[in-house]
């Protein structure tokens, strides 16, 4: 041991480390030991037996996931909407969701909570056109709140968007008229009922649901599956296929109405706050006046879903940046060898990896919104953005997983949930595979779909 290093060591030791060290090791032999140890090796002691680490890590920076600033060409109204929302999640859902994320139960006391934000207004018109930055202040919201928890965004975005977007696009003056006021007002909360048991993807050409006129009503036959909010909707769009035309209708289909009947979907390891019913319809008869009478067929559906994927896109960097912020939180404080993980070589690398992809994704987000609201956006665009986005969501969520080692499975320490629910984001809203063969279509000008 050279002098001024045996020196350094032993002005820095903590007595009451020691002592505590001195129930598990042999002290004589270690410092035996130590007078052949090179100056590397007695830093790393000098870390174990000193009581400076702490308070050295006193000052370090803050977990932050927009490492470029590209949040900060947003307006003060956006801002503010993206603080409340950030706020909200902090203050309402994160005491609680693991209890209802372990129950496999979405709070429904948080919706009087939420109406009070006025979310919705903040995207939507009273006559049903959307704001000038619909996209991107859709996007804040979903953004903040995955960053939290997935399952909440899940819940607004089928009531905000695709069952609002239904209404909007497909209801005629007097259908707007009666439900958009609550909608919007969260009085009245919305389901979207397309995907089916035997078909998600390929259900716009094989949708077994159907439905056929008998004089002022229609009746509705077949089962709608993973239908989000569906277990305690006031209203759920239900699409079927009429047997007469072969015509793709929409029908607003009334909580208690006569056969219809919804089971929730028990067992998921994903979203599991979210309450996602199977449907079952059976000859259930719904007035004409509750048929959406402006939609044009699929066409409608297909606007509809193309108005909400970017909306899903933003989930992934949510939920990647929530993800990302957690593990080198943990990073920070979590030692192992005597100082902090994250002053190891390969934590480093994992949290670059996982601050690069958080980046990337929230320039692609940013920019297709700025294409939304302008209209500009075509389906391939928002299909390339969900690609990349649920596949590095994917990636990163697995990394920060892996920075928590052991803990990283506990619900307690947050990772573990963003790690399920990236599952579900990789998978619904068209399947990775789907989307990539949209924009394949686009680039090469062959369809590879079978």
């Amino acid at each position: 041991m050279t002098k001024p290093a045996a020196k350094d060591l032993m002005t820095s030791l903590d007595l009451e480390a020691l002592s505590r060290l001195s129930d598990r090791v042999d002290l004589p032999a270690l410092l035996q030991a130590a007078g052949n140890m090179s100056d590397g090796q007695l830093k790393q002691l000098e870390r174990m037996l000193s009581g400076a680490g702490d308070s050295a890590h006193d000052d370090l920076p803050t977990p932050n996931a927009d490492f470029l600033g590209q949040f900060g060409s947003l307006t003060p109204e956006q801002r503010d909407v993206a603080a409340q929302v950030r706020g909200f999640m902090q203050r309402e859902v994160a005491p609680i969701m693991n209890d209802h994320w372990s129950r496999d139960t979405f709070p429904q006391e948080l919706i009087p909570r939420l109406r009070e934000l006025n979310l919705l207004r903040r995207i939507w018109n009273e006559d049903g056109t959307r704001k000038p930055d619909a996209t991107l202040m859709e996007g804040l919201i979903t953004f903040e709140a995955c960053k939290v928890d997935v399952s909440t965004a899940v819940f607004f975005g089928v009531h905000a968007g695709l069952a609002t977007a239904s209404i909007a696009l497909g209801g005629s003056a007097e259908q707007k008229a009666e439900w958009l006021p609550r909608l919007l007002d969260m009085t009245a909360i919305g389901a979207f009922g397309l995907t089916e048991p035997e078909g998600g993807s390929q259900v716009s050409q094989g949708m077994r649901t159907t439905c056929k006129r008998d004089g002022d009503h229609w009746v509705l036959r077949g089962q709608k599956k993973w239908i989000g909010n569906s277990t305690f909707s006031d209203m759920t769009v239900i699409w079927a296929r009429d047997v007469d035309d072969q015509e793709v209708r929409g029908f607003i289909v009334r909580a208690g109405t006569p056969g219809y009947a919804v089971e929730k979907i028990e067992g998921k390891i994903s979203l599991r706050m979210v309450e996602n019913g199977l449907i079952t319809l059976s000859d259930c008869r719904v007035p004409d006046r509750d048929r959406l009478q402006n939609t044009g067929g699929w066409r409608t559906t297909a606007d509809v879903l193309r108005l909400t994927r970017a909306g899903v896109a933003w989930q992934g960097v949510g939920c990647a940046a929530g993800a990302y912020e957690l593990a080198l939180a943990y990073a920070q404080q979590r030692k192992q060898f005597g100082k902090a993980i994250g002053e190891f070589q390969m934590v480093q690398r994992d949290l670059v990896l996982m601050l690069a992809n958080v980046t990337g994704m929230l320039a692609t987000c940013l920019r297709l919104s700025d294409m939304a609201d302008a209209g500009d956006m075509r389906d391939e665009h928002a299909a390339l953005a969900k690609v990349f986005t649920a596949a590095r969501c994917r990636e990163t969520v697995a990394l920060a997983r892996e920075t928590f080692g052991g803990n990283g499975i506990l619900l307690e320490y947050g990772v573990a949930k963003q790690f399920a629910d990236a599952e579900a984001i990789y998978s619904y809203e068209g399947t990775n595979e789907i989307n990539s063969l949209v924009v394949g279509r686009a680039i090469t000008g062959f369809s590879a779909f079978v």
